[in-house]
Order: structure tokens, then sequence, then C-alpha cells
């Protein structure tokens, strides 16, 4: 019998059933507005502007190994909900509100209906609130983003595409080329995969470009092998007490914003990126949560998966679905000196650039997702040994947005962790400021406030060490010590 509905890409697969009793694959994420919305407005909007993209209005069947796209009548009321805040003696709205989203972090989402779900609180400290929660294998966060722009005021619909006749296989283009060479020998393979791989691998990265002659393909084996081996046999982290079996409930937190400007003049002072400084007040303000705690932290690192956009340049993110690697960003909490450190994280994010590492994580992800659920889980499991901490970076509208005729005053999100990872860490720059979110669970940190509390002094410490810097020639031989880098090259190159 012809089966109805589309199926479902191996990646968004893994992504499907990669949910556990300690972690729930959904992306989390909360807007704050002012003036407030209604829920009536609100409905009408996300049936207008979010219904026409297909992953939407489609459920997930899971059939033996894999899953289909089926459409599904949708009932907006059942996706779009009024939510009401417990406020507890002392609770401030920010604080209620953090509660709530951390208890919706452990709710799963109807299996029978299309995974996602909107909260609205109407009343919100003047304004109102927006919890937004949707499943992982809909979409990555890039994609997401494109979808927000759809709904804000002003946005565009989505484009309208042909629907894919029923039943027919439409593979994501890295597992056409990752997949198939990979599959049959599977994740131990990788490590002594031949020339056939590599040149997949050298062509997916460039892939309008082939391997110029038997010396790119050597080369492009040579980097295959070298990332496959250092992706599979990376130590496992420093045990901390952010590292060990999750439990069942999950907190989240936030800061106030952080002006750009500020964070992009101390990059441009120090020669290094915006993401290099934020990173780097990351590690500091995890550090001194762990000194806070009354923890050594001398030669600590925590790993952190980091995800990186692998869609090809002519592909639209409407498409949604997951097209992102991870790459693995050891983060030095246990150096204390500001300046070094932040020199230290883009030593370590220059020495990923060019690796294929996150095609290789996305080829595990799409092989997990041809595989029987206990060996999917074995996978994720290994990742988890090594991982402490899952961390996004995403800029947002350099301009605050319209919803409603309301202002999109703040926006925040959090994306999930998988296995017994128990750390989730957002950077989201929008409005012409910087946030910096945690969700934790609450068997490691059951108060991610008191990891949040040090990231804006952390900054602080940066910026007037930055400004006591000897300006000049001295400065220049100072900050190239750190970087390791030459005096004559350090003033030749500028901060992006």
């Amino acid at each position: 019998m012809k089966q109805s509905g589309e199926s479902m890409s191996k990646v968004d697969t893994a992504w499907l059933r990669m949910d556990s009793d300690a972690n729930l694959m959904m992306i989390l994420g909360v807007w704050t507005l002012r003036p407030g919305i209604g829920l009536a407005a609100l409905r009408k909007r996300v049936t207008e502007r979010l219904l026409p993209y297909d992953r939407f209005r489609q459920r997930v069947e899971e059939e033996g190994g894999g899953a289909r796209w089926v459409d599904h009548a949708v009932d907006i009321r059942e996706h779009v909900v009024p939510e009401k805040l417990t406020r507890r003696k002392g609770l401030d709205p920010q604080a209620a509100l953090q509660q709530r989203i951390g208890e919706l972090a452990m709710q799963p989402l109807h299996r029978g209906r299309p995974l996602w779900q909107m909260h609205l609180v109407e009343d919100y400290d003047g304004g109102s609130a927006l919890i937004i929660r949707i499943h992982h294998c809909i979409a990555d966060g890039i994609a997401l983003i494109s979808v927000t722009m759809s709904l804000v005021d002003g946005g565009a619909p989505p484009p309208r595409r042909a629907r894919k006749a029923a039943g027919a296989v439409a593979e994501d283009w890295l597992v056409d080329g990752l997949v198939k060479p990979l599959a049959g020998v599977a994740l131990k393979a990788l490590e002594a995969a031949g020339d056939g791989a590599a040149k997949s691998l050298a062509m997916l990265a460039q892939p309008h470009k082939g391997l110029a002659g038997p010396m790119g393909l050597a080369q492009g084996a040579f980097q295959l092998v070298s990332d496959a081996a250092a992706l599979l046999m990376m130590p496992d982290d420093s045990p901390t007490r952010l590292k060990g079996k999750p439990g069942r409930a999950k907190c989240v937190a936030w800061c106030p914003p952080l002006p750009l400007d500020e964070v992009r003049a101390i990059g441009r002072a120090l020669n290094c990126s915006i993401n290099d400084v934020l990173l780097s007040c990351v590690a500091g303000a995890i550090g001194q949560y762990l000194i806070a705690q009354g923890d050594d932290v001398r030669g600590v690192e925590i790993r952190a998966m980091i995800p990186v956009n692998l869609r090809p340049p002519d592909q639209g993110v409407h498409r949604l679905g997951n097209h992102f690697g991870l790459v693995p960003l050891v983060l030095p909490v246990g150096v204390a000196n500001p300046i070094e450190r932040v020199y230290e994280v883009r030593r370590r994010m220059a020495a990923l650039k060019g690796s294929t590492q996150p095609l290789l994580a996305f080829a595990v992800l799409a092989v997990a997702g041809l595989l029987v659920k206990p060996a999917q889980d074995a996978i994720m499991a290994l990742f988890g040994r090594k991982t402490t901490a899952v961390m996004t970076n995403v800029p947002g509208p350099r301009e605050k947005l319209k919803f409603l005729g309301s202002t999109l005053d703040q926006v925040m999100f959090w994306v999930p962790q998988s296995g017994d990872i128990g750390l989730g860490v957002s950077i989201l720059s929008y409005g012409g400021n910087v946030q910096f979110g945690v969700i934790t669970d609450n068997a490691r940190c059951a108060a991610p406030q008191e990891i949040i509390d040090h990231f804006e002094p952390e900054f602080a410490r940066l910026s007037l060490v930055t400004l006591m810097l000897p300006w000049g020639d001295d400065e220049i031989q100072l900050s190239a010590e750190f970087s390791g880098i030459s005096p004559s090259r350090k003033v030749a190159n500028s901060a992006s």
C-alpha cells in the first residue's frame, strides 16, 4: 500500500528520537512585548504567517526505523494557548516567567499533533510574554530566525514551493554525500575513511568546486582523517559539578542586555572578534560560578558543542529541517586573566576554522538516524561523556521589531541538550544589544542565575583591563605575546 506523507530526513529523525526523560529536544524561546497583545490577535497572525510552512501543519508518524511528515488539521486553540504565571511571595515577574519556562521545558509536546506550541502571558510586567516551544526535528535555529521574520509586522510570508509527491524521498544534500559513503562502514570506519569519502567531504565543503588533482585529494583525505580522529577520540571533560547524570527538572535564566557596540569596541581594541569576547566572558562566568561554589578551577576546561550552519548558499532557510554540524570548543574556564583568556579562546576558535568536523558530526547524526534507537542512544552517550554544554551564538536583527503593533522588546532562546548534558548556553544579539542565557538541569545547577550574575562583571573586568593596557608600541607587543602572533601582523589585522 502506498504510504502517505513525506519521508523525514535521517538527521531530523535522529533529533526526533533523541527525546529522553531528562532532556526533551525542544527549542525554547521567549519574547517580551510592550504594550501587551491579545490572544485572538496572536492566533490570527500565527494562522496567517506560520501555518503556511508545511512543517507546522504536519504531525509525525514513526514507522519502523524512520518517520514521515503527515498533513494534520490544525486546531489553533491547541497550539496557541493562554498562560498564567504563578506569583509566589517575593517572586518578581521575571523570576515567575523563568520558573514557568523551566516547567514547560520538561513537558513533552503532543505527538498526535504538529510538534510546536505557543503560550501567551497577556499580562506580564506592563506588557506580554510569549513562550515558544518547537521540536528540534522541525528546524534548526538558523531556519527559525527566518520563521520569526515571517511572523513580525511587515515580514514576508514564506515562499511558495511545489509540494513533493507523496512518498518521495528528499534526502538532505549532505546526507547524499556523507551517509551513503559512511553508512556501510559505520562510525568506526570514520577513523580510516578512504579517498572516496575524503573527496565527498572536500567537495561538499565547496559544492561547486572539485578537488584540484591528486594533491587536493591527498590534502582532503589528511584533513578528514585528522578531524575524524579528533572528533571520535577527544578526551572526556574536566569533572565539574556541571557534569553528571541529569535529573527531571530544568531552570532558565538570562542577563540584562549588554550594548553590542561596547562588545565590538573591546574586540577591535584586542584584535578579536565579537564572538571571541563573548565566549571568553561566558568561560569567565562559569569559572567564577565554580569558584563561588568552593571548587578549584586551576587547569579546568569544559567542552561546549557549537552548531555551525551547513546550508549551501543557494538553499533558502524556508526549507526548514536541520542543516548544521557541531564543533567542539574547549572553554578555558580556569584561566583567570581576562586578556589571556580572550586570546586563548581566539586561538582555539581559529584552530577550528577549515575543519571538516561539522560535516563529520552531521554525518554521525545522519548515521544515527539510520540505526535502531539503542544504537543511536549509544552514539549520543559517547558525545555526552565528552561534553559539558551545548552553546549557540545567533545574530538577530539589528533594530527592534514590531509584532501586532507592539515592540518586541527582548528575545531569548535555549537549545536542547542531548543525552546526559545538563547545561545549555545561548548568546543572542538583537536590537543593538547582546544577551546571555542559560538553561540548566536542577541536579547539576539549581540556580543558573548565579552563573548569569557573573557574566556582566566578567565583561566589565575585560573592559577595564583593556582600557588599562599601555596603548602604542608597548600595547602591541603585550597583546602579541598573549595572542601568539607577531607585532607586525597584529597591526595589519583588523577585528571582525
